[in-house]
């Protein structure tokens, strides 16, 4: 039973302003970080340094925004919520501008920047925008969640930030203006998104749990060791898919667009699967989305043509959507109190955040000066089926987003549901795919 003063914080203008306010930070730092490949194409082709270099400061970035995320998410449970989320707001517009600064032939200013500034920064802000999330809304957590997370591949982010540095580039303006361009951009999307967030709401006072009780909690460490491998091979179509479309002699004009195309099928991928989940149960609409992952990334075999390009950025971008839209709620329900939500969330993420930074570097090291294909798209594609396994074995121990209904409730602080919103994972059906 949660306590008046508590249940009065969720929903109304409060929880709408701070799903906005999240919205417009993940479409300002991970939205740009998965624009990288915009940065991986212009590097490679004006010979700044090899693939796998250049690949080095994506990986980067992407390590840290991940990786911070068990900090971020610590110091959000203690409470400092507004001073990392806004230490890490202007930390990351500050990197932004000092890219646009650097020289493209200065590989070491590009790392510093691009690769570390920006990622410690986004990472600051990440995480804790994410779980504040489950101290303002209730039953429609999954829904709020991934709306919020939805900003890193929706028009303002990994759509908009795309097609802004393209054409740019494209049109005659200078790297160094393209970029403080989207900078200026990016400062003013966190400066409205740290001015909507309100004071945090009050939170019931429950220890939160260890390190070790994290460790030997074998669902949640599945799901973690999942998003390991998943993200060792998730990303090699976001960096190197506008290098691959024009390499293979496709449209310059469309090759441009293709990262857009990609990030622009999450749009329903993130929403749509999430309310499935409300009736089919979390981790039977997550597992499905690892294990159809696993199958689209060798698809890329079959990305021959424009025709090709385009249905495979759909398919894979949308149930890529699902995955990562599903994965913090599923995490943030394994979670027995409000104060344990961002180091939860943040191990499990920096876990991940090993793969992150080696995955698109070995992606690289496989493609090689030849650009030979096959082999970064095999090893991607194998490490999307060791998630699935990992999914498949969570599934199998009984957890979803009702398993527990002491554990859900005392989260989401609401009264205990039933229906179709609490149904258990079922592995029998999921055996029964894999």
């Amino acid at each position: 039973m949660t306590s008046p003063a508590l249940r009065s914080v969720y929903g109304g203008v409060r929880a709408w302003m701070t799903l906005l306010g999240a919205w417009l930070a993940v479409a300002s730092t991970f939205g740009y970080t998965n624009s990288f490949g915009i940065y991986q194409d212009f590097y490679t082709r004006s010979h700044a340094a090899s693939a796998t270099r250049i690949s080095w400061i994506g990986s980067t970035q992407l390590f840290l925004l991940i990786a911070m995320g068990l900090p971020a998410g610590k110091l959000h449970d203690l409470g400092h919520f507004r001073v990392v989320v806004g230490a890490g707001s202007l930390l990351f517009t500050f990197s932004l501008f000092m890219v646009s600064l650097a020289h493209p032939d200065k590989y070491y200013q590009l790392f510093l920047s691009q690769g570390i500034g920006m990622g410690i920064g986004s990472g600051l802000v990440y995480i804790p925008v994410l779980a504040v999330q489950s101290e303002h809304w209730g039953s429609r957590r999954t829904l709020a969640m991934g709306f919020a997370s939805s900003g890193k591949r929706l028009p303002a982010g990994g759509m908009f930030f795309p097609i802004m540095l393209n054409q740019l580039l494209q049109n005659g303006v200078s790297y160094a203006w393209s970029v403080r361009a989207s900078a200026f951009l990016a400062l003013g999307m966190l400066l409205a998104a740290n001015t909507l967030y309100p004071r945090p709401p009050p939170t019931k006072s429950q220890q939160p749990a260890g390190m070790r009780e994290l460790l030997t909690d074998a669902p949640y460490m599945f799901v973690a060791i999942g998003g390991l491998f998943i993200h060792w091979g998730i990303y090699f179509p976001y960096w190197y898919l506008q290098l691959y479309t024009i390499l293979h002699g496709m449209d310059p004009t469309f090759a441009f667009y293709s990262l857009t195309i990609l990030n622009g099928a999450a749009i329903p991928g993130r929403i749509l699967p999430n309310l499935l989940a409300q009736r089919y149960g979390q981790m039977n609409v997550f597992t499905a989305s690892a294990f159809l992952c696993a199958i689209l990334a060798w698809a890329f075999f079959g990305a021959k043509s424009v025709a090709g390009v385009v249905v495979f950025s759909v398919i894979y971008g949308f149930f890529v959507g699902a995955w990562f839209s599903l994965l913090t709620p599923v995490l943030s329900n394994m979670s027995k109190s409000e104060q344990e939500l961002g180091v939860r969330m943040g191990l499990a993420f920096a876990l991940s955040s090993v793969s992150a930074l080696t995955g698109t570097p070995i992606d690289g090291k496989l493609l090689g000066s030849t650009f030979q294909w096959s082999k970064p798209i095999a090893f991607s594609a194998v490490r999307y089926r060791r998630c699935s396994l990992c999914s498949h074995l969570t599934a199998c121990l009984g957890i979803s987003a009702g398993y527990d209904h002491d554990r859900r409730h005392s989260v989401l602080g609401c009264e205990a549901t039933t229906g179709a919103s609490t149904r258990h994972a079922n592995p029998m059906i999921i055996s029964f795919v894999f």
